[in-house]
């Protein structure tokens, strides 16, 4: 836990550092647990080190008032170690979550991210994914957007 942890802590520093609070860049490893104990968790290794991570469920349970369809799965905590980006490792792990969700029974996938994350929004719109509405979160200190995509094509 505790190596995926730091892993999920650098992936999210940039953000951080940008005034962005995101659960991942300061969760101890027992949240790490937790959260991973609500889906399948898969990492990527470089030899034998963790450089990229996803957590995945089939349809969930909600908040009440989150804008998800039921038949949505997720994933969440997709990270990427900073010296990984550009080798297409993150599109992969987004490749493999929306496989998995879709083996597990789900049709669309919801996730959500910061509304001021430009970044982000705008490299899940290349692969495909639209916003359905926002929410607030009580972890973090932003308003996030939530984007789905219909996986049944």
């Amino acid at each position: 836990m505790e190596e995926l942890t730091m892993l999920l802590h650098r992936a999210y520093a940039d953000h951080a550092a940008a005034g962005l609070v995101f659960f991942a860049s300061y969760q101890t490893p027992e949240d790490t647990l937790r959260r991973l104990g609500k889906g399948e968790c898969w990492v990527a290794l470089e030899q034998g080190t963790i450089v990229g991570s996803v957590t995945v469920t089939g349809t969930y349970d909600t908040p009440p008032g989150y804008p998800a369809p039921v038949d949505a799965g997720s994933f969440w905590q997709l990270a990427v170690d900073p010296a990984q980006r550009g080798t297409g490792l993150g599109h992969r792990l987004l490749t493999l979550a929306e496989t998995r969700i879709t083996a597990l029974g789900a049709s669309k996938v919801v996730i959500d991210t910061s509304s001021q994350a430009a970044d982000l929004i705008a490299w899940y719109g290349r692969h495909g994914y639209a916003s359905i509405g926002t929410w607030k979160w009580g972890v973090t200190n932003y308003d996030s957007i939530v984007l789905a995509k219909d996986l049944s094509a």
